[in-house]
């Protein structure tokens, strides 16, 4: 039987390529199907890519920190191994891997060390070392906490925090640890100041240089071709979530325990922009070449942070579900986010995308459009105001629970009047609490 290619597959509508950051297999290694054996970074997530078939890593294609294109082959997986009993192959040519200890000679650490011949003595990750070389960290001062005491770029990171680099030559005293060549400081502070200032000014005793993670790499870009594609205009609404407080309260307790989660606004805002994008499908849409395709399907993306950032994970066919539905999918897919565990069909093929930031007390904010959607809706801050009502024809100031909703559309697709009409929409729908469990 042939050689089995594991390729990079397709982690979401409009992402066209990931980045490898880390092989959690060898060459010569036996791996069972389904097992994960590479993690990849995207804009919206860390995906570990399984093996298709159980057997041994033949061949390791791609190093680690290598961006690649949707379907190019990382490695080859040979599934006769296994049967035939064939032994482990040493790894040949792991992917910018350390150094095995046989390799590094006994006496590197020596009274007269150089950096530069003393770096390949550390076990580290391809990302971690060149996190060090662009700030000039010795390796041989982090504490590794990987596989065999492998310096991660996480350990790199945790080593500046306490302190930062330093970069003034006239200050010696600052200086790092005694592992370091006190000769090289005072001749190679001008040039690497320079590399490491693009900004035109000398970074401050205190600052510290905090090299960008691959995937914050990518969720820039995504972000700078979004505003660069799309004009984004943006509306606000004023809405009055009392009627949903007084419906959730009545339900809140009932819910938790018929479902074992807890019911938060987040649904009701899901459920009646599902219900506003049927009378608007103009929102609904995306741009192709010169083309506007208005799509029949509501796929409602829900913005969710992580540690590692944030992720889009998609609810289905939002429009066929309950508002207990809508719940229980939203509570599921931020818990597997949490947990590392979406898979990339649950990033796939949003149609609209609403973004939560949270209880950290914003007013209102614009969200960048999750391309290629033509629209994002942000919640803002739930709090308790004093309003204006009209009561037996008399005006009175009372307290209400307030919330602002904002749109970002692309005028390319979307006109004011159908943007506003579609936010208005919304909020006649959470203001009257017309909502079935």
């Amino acid at each position: 039987m042939m050689s089995v290619d594991v390729q990079l597959p397709s982690l979401g509508e409009s992402i066209l390529e990931g980045t490898v950051s880390r092989w959690l297999v060898a060459e010569g290694e036996m791996v069972e199907v389904d097992q994960p054996i590479v993690e990849v970074t995207t804009d919206k997530v860390d995906a570990e890519i399984p093996s298709p078939v159980a057997g041994m890593v033949e061949q390791i294609l791609v190093r680690e920190g290598a961006v690649v294109a949707i379907g190019a082959v990382l490695a080859r997986i040979d599934p006769d191994a296994k049967a035939a009993g064939l032994p482990p192959r040493e790894p040949a040519k792991l992917p910018q891997s350390a150094p095995t200890p046989a390799v590094v000679p006994a006496p590197v650490r020596t009274e007269t060390p150089a950096v530069p011949a003393a770096a390949p003595t550390v076990p580290a990750t391809p990302v971690a070392r060149r996190m060090a070389e662009g700030a000039e960290i010795d390796l041989r001062e982090v504490k590794g906490t990987g596989s065999a005491g492998r310096v991660t770029k996480d350990d790199v990171v945790r080593h500046q925090s306490p302190a930062a680099p330093v970069t003034a030559p006239s200050a010696p005293a600052a200086a790092a640890p005694p592992v370091r060549a006190p000769s090289a400081p005072p001749q190679s502070a001008p040039p690497s100041a320079a590399r490491r200032n693009p900004f035109g000014y000398p970074l401050a005793p205190g600052d510290r240089v905090i090299p960008m993670s691959p995937m914050r790499k990518i969720i820039a870009e995504h972000m700078v071709y979004s505003k660069r594609t799309s004009p984004h205009v943006g509306t606000v609404a004023e809405v009055d979530l009392s009627a949903v407080v007084r419906l959730r309260s009545q339900h809140k307790k009932s819910f938790e325990k018929n479902t074992g989660i807890s019911l938060t606004f987040l649904p009701f805002i899901v459920y009646a922009t599902v219900r506003a994008l049927r009378d608007y499908p103009a929102l609904n849409a995306s741009i192709v070449e010169d083309s506007i395709i208005e799509k029949q399907d509501i796929h409602v993306g829900v913005a969710t942070e992580t540690e590692k950032g944030l992720v889009v994970p998609v609810v289905r066919h939002a429009d066929r579900l309950s508002l207990s539905g809508t719940a229980i999918a939203i509570h599921d897919l931020a818990t597997r986010a949490r947990d590392k565990k979406l898979s990339a069909d649950d990033l796939k093929g949003g149609t609209f995308t609403i973004s939560n930031p949270g209880r950290q007390g914003n007013l209102y904010g614009f969200a960048i459009i999750n391309q290629p959607q033509v629209g994002i809706l942000r919640m803002g801050e739930i709090a308790k105001r004093a309003v204006v009502r009209s009561f037996e024809g008399e005006d009175a100031i009372v307290i209400r629970t307030m919330m602002y909703l904002s749109l970002s559309y692309d005028h390319r697709a979307v006109d004011g009047a159908p943007a506003n009409g579609f936010l208005y929409r919304i909020r006649e729908l959470l203001e009257a609490g017309d909502f079935s469990f």
